[in-house]
């Protein structure tokens, strides 16, 4: 089998990453929570899994991933993610799709391992579980609570609602989709951090020397690199096993959002240790990815929750047995 990515996907990636470099700095994330969002629409990127009848593009999560990693890199702010990529399933056959496709509708979810919605205050609709069953409701018809969440730039509101309409689509098909697409914006936020550590490390001196030449730095950023390197692929067969529907498609999933949880914050430790008390203050941007990734790693299930799952599946029982 020929796993590696057409020169379509990568093209469509290289746009994506074009557009979030010229218009979605990290001004734009701590200050604007709908950065790109026209400039993504007019390279069709919320088409990308509409069907080609209501204007889409009629692609799979195979062709997001890529993308997603270059929302990741940015940090991108606002329901993109659930707009691109879970509405269009949950919303499957509703005319609505159109708009959908153009842009002009921004999607909110709450949906499998999700206690709260994210970016609930931008969004023109809200879908979200209730009793297994997810709803499509108004956001006039809800009631938004804010919680306190680490990301300001991804702010989590608690939902409720008395009226809403069912949708005839199923949530499970969502929720594992947007678990990938969390993963792979983990993996695009750790491949940030890991370029923006090594560039300090390089003009950080101290003792006279570059930082980057001590040995102790020089493995810390080797095994970020490896951890991210080890997770990308798993979460690229994770997006192929949704697509098909493959019998391994759960364990799949549970993989590639514990390696990518696991990868991306190591990443966001290390950046950290490496770049000091500064990393800390609003002197530099850092802070901006920190706070995605530890909001991005609890979304859809944290890794241990992910990790219980894998193991479940490959050892078929939840706990792990003590041999004396």
């Amino acid at each position: 089998m020929n796993s590696a990515f057409t020169d379509d996907q990568l093209a469509l990636a290289a746009a994506v990453g074009q557009v979030l470099r010229a218009h979605c700095p990290a001004a734009a994330v701590r200050d604007g929570r709908t950065a790109a969002w026209p400039q993504l629409a007019g390279i069709g990127l919320f088409g990308l899994l509409v069907p080609a009848e209501h204007g889409g593009l009629g692609l799979g999560l195979v062709d997001a991933v890529l993308p997603f990693e270059e929302a990741g890199r940015a940090a991108l702010p606002g329901p993109v993610a659930e707009t691109v990529v879970a509405a269009p399933l949950l919303l499957a056959g509703d005319p609505v799709l159109d708009k959908l496709a153009a842009g002009s509708l921004r999607v909110s979810v709450r949906i499998g391992d999700q206690d709260y919605s994210p970016d609930a205050d931008l969004a023109d609709l809200l879908i979200v579980e209730r009793g297994g069953v997810p709803y499509a409701v108004r956001p006039d018809a809800a009631r938004l609570t804010l919680q306190p969440g680490v990301d300001r730039a991804r702010r989590l509101f608690g939902v409720e609602f008395r009226d809403g309409t069912r949708l005839r689509a199923g949530a499970a098909p969502a929720a594992r989709a947007m678990t990938v697409t969390v993963a792979a914006q983990l993996i695009g936020a750790a491949r940030h951090l890991l370029d923006t550590t090594v560039g300090y490390a390089r003009t950080r001196r101290q003792f006279g020397s570059p930082i980057g030449s001590f040995q102790a730095v020089k493995h810390q950023l080797a095994e970020v690199a490896i951890a991210v390197d080890f997770a990308a692929p798993l979460v690229y067969a994770a997006a192929f096993a949704v697509d098909r529907d493959l019998p391994t498609v759960d364990r799949d999933v549970s993989a590639a959002k514990a390696a990518a949880g696991e990868a991306a914050e190591l990443a966001a430790r290390t950046a950290l240790q490496v770049h000091g008390a500064i990393g800390y203050t609003g002197e530099l941007d850092l802070g901006l990815w920190l706070a995605r990734v530890w909001s991005l790693s609890a979304a859809y299930g944290g890794t241990a929750l992910h990790r219980s799952r894998l193991r479940e599946a490959i050892l078929g029982a939840p706990v792990l047995r003590r041999w004396p």
